[in-house]
């Protein structure tokens, strides 16, 4: 009796060198998929692709956002190079995004450590700590502004203590200070979800060992933990540190910038130029800051590439 081999109908035998492979036949994308994406990618290109193509050809040029317009080539990126005003504002929001990644992680990671481990109500504390996250920034700011400006010198002078009875938004030395403490409290909670997301993954078993082995908690932390989070540790740096270079509400709500100008970030400056009438000199700024944003990504790019953490 002779069996006939069946050969599957969702493959392909190859013949080579007396060997047999079997290749799959690849996957035929429905034309519906595209027809769905089409939407989207008209309203992206609408919305985004075609004004910051606009934008940068205006910064070329002498125009005021309306009526008539010249080229003057690259006057507007030579003179933005010289402008004290827009070198203060890169200066100030590259030093705020510095100090703000720096104070949200540090402070999203002890929390994460804190409630991934065995105490009680870290479910509901889990869900108190990340209340701020779904509020809205202009009102966190104009909240906190109040607080800054009246409840804290108001029990400043109750207690007698001089250093609180003046408002830090009124100090154009220390205005930053308020603004990074509540874009940190705002920020923190995201952080954190992540932080908790990569503690969670760290196998159980490697702390028991460590322990077995006589490592202290905080041995544990800086020779286990840390280690083995690195991966999101990069992430939330990396984006939280582009994030913080877009910060406009929280200190428009805040300090708008002031006192003077000692805390007005980039975004900040090509908005006030654009009502300024600046539109083509901002619009030069805003394709320099756009450059950095992606010099920014592609460096996470590089940076995370290969982990196998996330």
């Amino acid at each position: 009796m002779t069996i006939t081999p069946t050969i599957p109908t969702d493959t392909t035998a190859i013949i080579t060198g007396g060997k047999r492979g079997i290749r799959p036949r690849t996957r035929r994308v429905e034309p519906i998929y595209y027809l769905f994406l089409l939407p989207t990618l008209v309203i992206f290109t609408l919305a985004i692709t075609v004004p910051g193509v606009m934008g940068i050809f205006f910064s070329f040029t002498d125009s005021i956002g309306i009526g008539e317009w010249s080229f003057n080539g690259f006057t507007n990126y030579i003179a933005m190079f010289s402008d004290p005003a827009i070198l203060q504002s890169y200066l100030f929001t590259f030093g705020f995004s510095i100090a703000t990644v720096i104070v949200v992680n540090v402070v999203a990671f002890l929390l994460a450590v804190g409630l991934t481990s065995r105490i009680r109500f870290k479910t509901g504390l889990r869900t108190i700590f990340v209340i701020p996250m779904v509020i809205s920034g202009i009102i966190i700011a104009y909240v906190f502004n109040f607080l800054f400006s009246n409840s804290i010198p108001a029990a400043g002078a109750a207690t007698g203590i001089p250093w609180l009875q003046t408002s830090l938004l009124a100090n154009p030395d220390l205005a930053w200070v308020a603004i990074v403490i509540v874009t940190a409290w705002q920020a923190v909670p995201g952080t954190l979800l992540i932080y908790i997301a990569g503690l969670l993954s760290v196998p159980g078993d490697v702390y028991e060992a460590a322990s077995i082995d006589g490592a202290s908690k905080t041995q544990q932390l800086t020779r286990i933990t840390l280690p083995l989070v690195m991966g999101y540790v990069v992430i939330n740096v990396i984006l939280g540190f582009k994030g913080f270079l877009n910060a406009y509400d929280i200190i428009v709500g805040l300090t708008n910038g002031g006192p003077g100008t000692s805390t007005r970030s980039v975004a900040m400056t090509i908005i006030a130029g654009f009502n300024g009438g600046d539109y083509a000199y901002q619009m030069a700024n805003a394709t320099i800051f756009f450059i950095v944003a992606v010099l920014i990504s592609l460096l996470q790019l590089s940076l995370t590439r290969g982990r196998n953490a996330l």
